[in-house]
């Protein structure tokens, strides 16, 4: 707060989820896991107006809730706390199910108050895959650009809410390039029916009227690099793009993720919808004493 000169609005974060993940190890001696106390503690001594965190659904697991509870003991004195919820993006626009949980704390002189109805309240708009990945189909290769593979869209316009929330104003996106499969793996790829799992990969084929599942991070470096399993798309037999994962997700074609290809589904993997951002930070903007202060000069 001393180098800011000023009172921090808000503080946003993830605690690395590894230590709580259902399926990664699951050690209880994960020094990952002492960072979600560091979190509260962080939040102690800054005092922000606000905080928002989320994790994995495995915080609430019996082994690891006194964990979070302890930390909370930190803050509950000087916040209302919300919480914890779990909230799945495809309550609140994405068009992936992703189920996480997420703590709301707020200083009841700088924040007007919100319900936990407020908070778990779903959007109206619900999305599938075909809102999501359906225009990108006729997209058009331009070429490449340091390491990233860019493409425009195909001429048809689209009146399809999701892609035009989405969609690049320039008419360009980069991370289309499709996975060169072998005619053996395509071919098994090709017999999976929509909304199935290949038997043999383990990757769901994604269904055009359905949700796509939680699309996962991988490993890091540390732990092998090993990619997550991609989902099938609901025609082509393959697994999706970097692009079609992130539209999934919400993330609009103006992001640049990573020319690695493992890298930028490792990013989209760990990252929370901005869907669900939007939901969370704009109720809270809402209540938020500077946002009314604004408001008032305005009208002035």
């Amino acid at each position: 707060m001393q180098a800011s000169g000023r009172r921090i609005d808000g503080i946003i974060g993830g605690p690395p989820c590894q230590g709580f993940s259902s399926i990664g190890r699951r050690d209880p001696s994960d020094p990952r896991r002492e960072l979600v106390y560091q979190y509260f503690r962080l939040i102690s001594e800054i005092r922000p107006k606000f905080f928002v965190m989320e994790n994995v659904k495995g915080i609430l697991f019996e082994k690891n809730r006194a964990l979070l509870d302890e930390a909370l003991t930190l803050v509950d004195a000087h916040y209302v706390i919300r919480g914890p919820f779990v909230l799945d993006a495809a309550n609140f626009g994405a068009a992936t199910s992703r189920p996480r949980v997420f703590v709301i704390g707020y200083d009841r002189s700088e924040v007007d108050d919100l319900s936990d109805e407020d908070i778990k309240r779903p959007t109206a708009n619900r999305a599938n895959v075909r809102d999501a990945l359906h225009d990108l189909q006729s997209a058009q290769l331009i070429g490449d650009e340091n390491g990233f593979d860019f493409w425009r869209y195909g001429a048809e316009a689209t009146d399809n809410w999701y892609q035009s929330r989405l969609r690049s104003a320039a008419g360009r996106f980069s991370g289309h390039k499709r996975t060169p499969h072998r005619d053996h793996i395509a071919a098994r790829f090709a017999a999976v029916e929509p909304g199935k799992t290949d038997t043999v990969g383990r990757h769901p084929r994604l269904a055009w009227d359905g949700t796509c599942p939680t699309l996962r991070a991988g490993t890091g470096a540390d732990r092998g690099s090993y990619q997550a399993v991609r989902p099938l798309h609901p025609e082509e037999p393959r697994v999706i793009t970097i692009r079609e994962a992130a539209r999934l997700q919400g993330f609009p074609d103006h992001f640049l993720f990573h020319p690695t290809v493992w890298h930028s589904f490792r990013m989209i993997g760990n990252s929370v919808s901005p869907f669900m951002s939007n939901h969370l930070l704009s109720l809270i903007w809402s209540r938020l004493a500077v946002n009314k202060a604004h408001s008032l000069s305005t009208d002035r």
